[in-house]
This record gives C-alpha cells, sequence and structure tokens, in this order.
C-alpha cells in the first residue's frame, strides 16, 4: 500500500509512515494510491518520450518531456566542445612530442596538422547558436 505526495512528485510505503512521521518528513499532501497506480508510476519504466508528473487532480500521469530551453541547448553544446576540445589536445600533445623529439613520421606530421585545424576550428564554433551548429569533422585517428 502506498501513498503519494503531488508535492514531491513521489511514493511513500504505507508501511513506513511511522518512521517518517517520527522524522517529521511525512508529506502533508500524502493521499492513498492504489497498487495499480503505483506500478504504472514507480515500479516500471517510463514510456519512450514522457516523464512522470502531476495532474490537477493531484494524481501522477505520463507527461511528455518537455523540450530542452534555449538556454539549456547552449549549455549542452558548450558541453559538448569541451569535450572535443580535451580529446583534440590529447591527440595534440604526443604528436608535438614526437615533432619536438625528431622522431615523428610523416603520418604523425600530417595528423598533427590535422589535429591542430580541428581544434582551431572548434574553438571558433559559437555554441549561442545551439542548436543549429555545424560542428568540423573530427579527425579520424
Amino acid at each position: 500500500m502506498y501513498n503519494y505526495s503531488a508535492k514531491n512528485n513521489a511514493f511513500y510505503p504505507e508501511s513506513e509512515r511511522s518512521t517518517y512521521e517520527f522524522h517529521g518528513v511525512w508529506p502533508d499532501d500524502c493521499i492513498f494510491v492504489p497498487d495499480s497506480v503505483y506500478d504504472e508510476f514507480s515500479a516500471s519504466e517510463s514510456p519512450v518520450g514522457k516523464v512522470r508528473s502531476v495532474g490537477n487532480d493531484g494524481l501522477p500521469f505520463w507527461a511528455d518531456i518537455p523540450a530542452a530551453t534555449k538556454e539549456e541547448l547552449v549549455a549542452f553544446a558548450a558541453a559538448q566542445k569541451s569535450v572535443y576540445l580535451a580529446l583534440s589536445a590529447d591527440k595534440i600533445a604526443p604528436l608535438n612530442d614526437a615533432i619536438e623529439l625528431d622522431i615523428a613520421t610523416t603520418e604523425e606530421v600530417a595528423q598533427l596538422k590535422t589535429w591542430k585545424k580541428y581544434r582551431v576550428l572548434l574553438t571558433r564554433v559559437d555554441t549561442s547558436t545551439a542548436p543549429d551548429i555545424e560542428w568540423p569533422e573530427q579527425p579520424i585517428s
């Protein structure tokens, strides 16, 4: 037997109610829900593209996952750019070492130039234009 708190969008087992109350954390808006509601909205995975939300009746329902905001898209693009830049730095470092030590092969010299060009192009990516970003093509190494 479970209770549901719309305020917390969470289920609470009736069997643990006294413990929650003892610690003063039992939500004041809890309502008893049948096991079928708990099974659908807590014990199983959410349907694809859906998220558990609270309906006007105070009960859970499956709502569409909201589209990302512009700010979220820009933040994701900035994080992605950082990952790509870190990868390029990891690729460039040993190639630079080989050149500085005069042990670079012709192929390593060419790879270094390709990775450096990629890194420069990455630095020019304006993440504020997300999601309409044309990322430079990552070199194959």
